[in-house]
């Protein structure tokens, strides 16, 4: 008899991307990572399937002992006529109360923030959201990011064209 409970665990943040912050990991040294659900009005989940969505500006904040996620801008569904919703409402997230409590006090203790990495509809087909604890880069370390990024470029060109 086979058991569904063992095997490999799938990585978070492993399906079909809607939207990604990709200037967080430039902003930010991201130390942990976690999955988070969502709630959604219908007419939200539709525009999200339609692949419209921006998290860059947004953020998360933690208040009342919840997550909720400020700023992000799912734009309203086309046929949605009366019933659509606001474009950039807070949403809940969804999460366990110990992981909720870990990342509440990591801000409130360390100065830490939670930033939106990326949001994406997993397996079974719902909205979630990969959100990292990060620190703040300093500036010095944002240009060093940039050269690293720069001599690997231009190594890989020299390789590529010399090699």
């Amino acid at each position: 008899m086979s058991s569904k409970r063992g095997g490999a665990k799938k990585r978070p943040g492993g399906g079909k991307a809607v939207a990604e912050n990709r200037r967080a990991r430039f902003d930010y040294e991201v130390l942990d990572t976690f999955e988070a659900g969502l709630v959604l009005v219908g007419t939200e989940v539709k525009s999200l399937r339609e692949g419209k969505a921006n998290i860059a500006e947004s953020y998360i904040s933690p208040e009342g002992g919840e997550l909720w996620l400020i700023n992000a801008d799912i734009p309203e569904y086309r046929f949605g006529n009366r019933f659509n919703h606001e474009p950039r409402r807070k949403r809940k997230l969804l999460m366990h109360r110990r992981e909720i409590d870990k990342l509440a006090q990591a801000v409130q203790r360390q100065g830490m923030a939670i930033v939106p990495l990326k949001m994406y509809f997993n397996e079974r087909g719902r909205v979630k959201l990969l959100i990292g604890l990060a620190r703040g880069k300093k500036t010095h370390d944002k240009r060093e990011a940039q050269k690293r990024r720069d001599w690997q470029r231009q190594k890989a060109r020299l390789l590529r064209d010399h090699g």
